[in-house]
């Protein structure tokens, strides 16, 4: 397949790297620092196990329309940073293109083919004026869902923690060709890809943790572990996932992992730097509007009461605020 992924930090590099390994047309649409590394050296992959894989077959560019139309192009920059790059993503489709989202939180396209009274709503959230729903049309989305920890060392070089999981679903539940296919390429290059009947369930359970443990790890510089072992950010997480529960009830969303185990998987990845943290210690702008301004806006949609995600939103929302200023104020220096 000819594969092009937008973005080639943490999660982009993880798969870009393993899919060149395993022989596919790999393109990474980057710039700056990274754009120079990768073409100098390849994505370098240092994984769990204690190896070191480098993958040099790896194009990387920033001309979008140099790289012509591809069979899949994945996502992989985080949910606030699509809109920079959405009016470019088309550059890279043909008729048959498929899309694979990799962000994490509620995606734009989720009340597309939902059903129900919400059917065709934009998630203002995440697309406030619809550009996305308009750049790159949920037809061509394949959804997926990212499990891996991983983290960036410096440009172009990825540390894999722990995980092989990208499951992946079609939008309306159905088992179709192409998610077949997409399928069968992530699996060939060592990940576990299954195609899911329903996908937003899965992006419901893993955004379950990333809603709670991101932003108390952010606003405390705490890991998974200190969270989960401390008994009262313990418990602000179990409040914030019940609130969030209810609000994917009203969905028709069911959790298949019960509460206490979600949260000991978070507990059992040990002292990792959440990705929000990692983003407030580096002075970026978190990814905040998908992991939690999403599911305060669904929770309106849905007459649900969530206070303790509302508190938490809040107070994420400021922290993120600061760290833009000081980013802001650097630059200008």
């Amino acid at each position: 397949m000819k594969i092009a992924i937008v973005g080639c930090g943490a999660i982009g590099g993880y798969v870009g790297a393993k899919l060149a390994l395993a022989g596919e047309s790999v393109t990474v649409l980057v710039r700056g620092a990274t754009l120079d590394a990768v073409r100098a050296h390849g994505i370098t992959l240092q994984m769990s196990d204690g190896s070191t894989h480098v993958a040099r077959n790896v194009t990387a560019t920033s001309d979008y329309a140099g790289v012509g139309a591809q069979d899949v192009v994945i996502l992989a920059v985080k949910a606030h940073q699509l809109p920079a790059v959405a009016r470019q993503v088309p550059e890279l489709f043909g008729p048959e293109t498929v899309v694979v989202t990799m962000q994490n939180g509620i995606p734009y396209w989720y009340f597309h083919r939902h059903g129900g009274a919400l059917e065709g709503n934009i998630v203002r959230s995440v697309d406030p004026e619809g550009l996305l729903s308009r750049l790159i049309p949920a037809e061509r989305v394949v959804g997926c869902v990212v499990y891996p920890a991983t983290q960036l060392l410096e440009p172009g070089v990825v540390e894999h923690i722990e995980g092989d999981r990208f499951p992946i679903g079609e939008l309306d539940g159905t088992r179709s060709a192409r998610a077949e296919r997409v399928s069968q390429c992530l699996t060939h290059a060592g990940f576990r890809a299954p195609v899911l009947e329903d996908i937003r369930a899965e992006i419901w359970l893993k955004l379950w943790g990333n809603l709670t443990f991101n932003p108390i790890s952010a606003l405390t510089r705490s890991t998974l572990l200190d969270i989960c072992r401390f008994p009262p950010t313990r418990d602000l997480a179990t409040a914030m996932m019940t609130e969030a529960q209810a609000v994917a009830g009203k969905l028709g969303v069911a959790f298949r992992v019960p509460l206490e185990r979600r949260i000991a998987g978070a507990e059992k990845v040990g002292h990792h730097k959440t990705s929000m943290l990692q983003d407030v210690e580096a002075g970026r702008a978190p990814e905040l509007e998908a992991l939690l301004g999403s599911v305060v806006e669904l929770a309106r949609l849905t007459d649900t009461h969530t206070p303790h995600i509302d508190t938490v939103y809040g107070l994420t929302h400021l922290l993120a605020r600061a760290v833009t200023d000081v980013a802001r104020n650097a630059v200008a220096r």
